[in-house]
């Protein structure tokens, strides 16, 4: 065997293995309200039920009296740091049990302070005491394949491993029923959503 292909041998045997990976996508309509941002499509279930969360926490800001994102989807385990960028002071508390209705006091422009959230399946309403039509939602799923619409109601979730899943769908005031796909190995599945109350 001559040493280019010898060679050659040893530089393919360190290449990552090939994994197949399906892409889901589709759009969703809201029925009766202004637009059709921040629905979350998530998998309910996936085989594996451990995912490490992100090596860093994503940020909910409070700027312009607003919590941004107004819609925030985490894996279970993730801290969120609360940002103030406002000139005033800001509080950030929840009523709901399932994020232990954590209040975290009140702090002044750029501080934040943070929360882990340990409970799967939490859909936490983020509040201000200070401004009580400041409103915003954290919601705690089993896995990373996940997407948030914007305004225009498309997503697409990539890097799916292949197999039957269930999709389902989450809005603050609307809903649908959850649908068995099956994801490919290569190429996408795609699927829609019409949301109502």
């Amino acid at each position: 065997m001559s040493k280019t292909i010898v060679l050659i041998l040893s530089l393919i045997s360190l290449l990552p293995p090939q994994t197949s990976a399906g892409v889901i996508k589709g759009k969703i309509e809201c029925k009766g309200v202004k637009d059709n941002r921040d629905v979350i499509v998530y998998l309910e279930q996936t085989p594996d039920s451990a995912y490490a969360s992100p090596k860093k926490n994503p940020v909910m800001d409070q700027k312009d009296l607003t919590f941004i994102p107004h819609v925030l989807p985490i894996l279970k385990g993730t801290t969120v740091e609360f940002h103030n960028s406002d000139d005033v002071l800001h509080n950030v508390f929840t009523p709901d049990k399932c994020a232990e209705k954590m209040n975290l006091g009140t702090w002044p422009k750029n501080q934040s302070k943070s929360y882990t959230f340990e409970n799967l399946g939490c859909e936490s309403v983020i509040l201000c005491n200070v401004h009580p039509e400041m409103e915003a939602w954290v919601v705690v799923l089993q896995n990373p394949f996940y997407a948030k619409t914007d305004k225009d109601g498309t997503f697409e979730i990539k890097d799916v491993p292949p197999g039957k899943y269930n999709l389902a769908v989450w809005h603050e005031k609307l809903k649908a029923p959850s649908v068995e796909i099956d994801v490919p190995a290569t190429g996408a599945v795609e699927i829609n959503f019409t949301l109502k109350k």
